[in-house]
């Protein structure tokens, strides 16, 4: 893309020196940009790495450890609204949520034609997105870890606690604006190993948890969430602290938006005419989620809390059966054999 980039301004030179000046300018800031990006991604890359063994290692610790020995979310932070904030914290940097900007910004209908229409010739050259699949990551983190402080507590009265404490946070994530951490907390409560514990649910108090899985419903494309999607995204425009700026997406399905919409629509309408309807719809979606994403986090960080959320030990899938079979038996030969096989 570069090299393409290049060749355009090499073209555009001789017609007006200005503009050639200005595209210059904009090379030479990208190329900053780029390699700056390339650190990130090979920290990302270096951390993930030496990161592996070390998880591994607390799995296996965890499930040969007693309980009273671990330490419990509850313990290092029993207010919702403040691991809420944290949680925010957590994704507004992982995206990218800091001052980030190249100076001089292009339309971004401009910039998503080029990319569409230029597609074929870079597509021989596929580059592993670190930083998206590092963000899917912190996601599926953020699953296992609720279920896995669920499963956790030997006695059902705390496993009642601790998944109300947790139906807290996600109300405070969606007053907040923070779609995503609400939905991987939605996620981690409706994991098989966590939904089986009928008694436990039993003992908690489970109106709210309805209604903010009522609000992240996949049921006609997820229009509940949209709607309150567009009420948090007409609330930023309007707002005046930037508390209220807030709007974090369920990102994976802001990614299958852009895809589908990219993937279903050709790039040119059956005259050969640029289909700039859609890329004016591309752009519409990308540029709005480069604004919210620009949005510096207006919450204090707590070190303790961002420590515990990203090194706390959690089960594996395997982990979070065999904790759940330990809290309530098995109701069928089904769970019975699975018990089994994992003891």
């Amino acid at each position: 893309m570069v090299g393409l980039f290049k060749d355009i301004i090499h073209r555009i030179a001789p017609c007006d020196e200005a503009y050639w000046k200005t595209l210059s300018q904009v090379l030479q800031t990208l190329n900053q940009k780029l390699a700056a990006i390339a650190q990130g991604e090979e920290c990302i890359v270096k951390v993930n790495a030496s990161s592996v063994s070390s998880i591994s290692d607390k799995l296996v610790a965890f499930k040969t450890k007693s309980p009273p020995i671990q330490k419990e979310m509850l313990s290092i932070c029993n207010d919702p609204y403040t691991l809420a904030q944290q949680l925010t914290y957590i994704e507004l940097v992982r995206r990218g949520g800091v001052k980030d900007r190249m100076g001089v910004r292009w339309p971004s209908v401009v910039l998503i034609v080029c990319l569409c229409l230029l597609q074929p010739c870079f597509s021989e050259q596929k580059k592993k997105t670190t930083n998206l699949e590092a963000y899917v990551r912190w996601f599926n983190r953020l699953c296992y870890l609720v279920a896995t402080e669920i499963c956790m507590p030997a006695k059902k009265k705390q496993r009642a606690q601790v998944i109300e404490f947790f139906i807290d946070v996600a109300r405070e994530c969606f007053n907040i604006g923070n779609f995503n951490s609400l939905m991987a907390i939605i996620s981690g409560m409706n994991m098989s190993p966590v939904s089986r514990l009928k008694k436990t649910w039993g003992k908690a108090k489970t109106a709210k948890f309805f209604i903010l899985e009522h609000q992240m419903d996949p049921t006609g494309n997820f229009y509940n969430y949209r709607t309150a999607l567009r009420g948090a995204a007409h609330r930023s425009q309007t707002a005046n602290s930037n508390r209220e700026k807030i709007v974090i997406p369920f990102f994976s399905l802001l990614i299958k938006d852009i895809y589908f919409l990219n993937e279903g629509c050709a790039n040119r309408l059956p005259n050969g005419h640029v289909h700039f309807a859609k890329f004016v719809e591309l752009a519409r979606q990308v540029g709005e989620f480069m604004t919210w994403k620009q949005m510096e986090c207006p919450f204090e960080t707590d070190r303790s809390i961002l420590h515990y959320l990203h090194t706390a030990p959690i089960f594996s899938e395997d982990g979070l059966y065999l904790a759940s079979y330990e809290s309530e038996s098995p109701e069928n030969q089904v769970e019975k054999d699975r018990w089994k096989a994992l003891r």
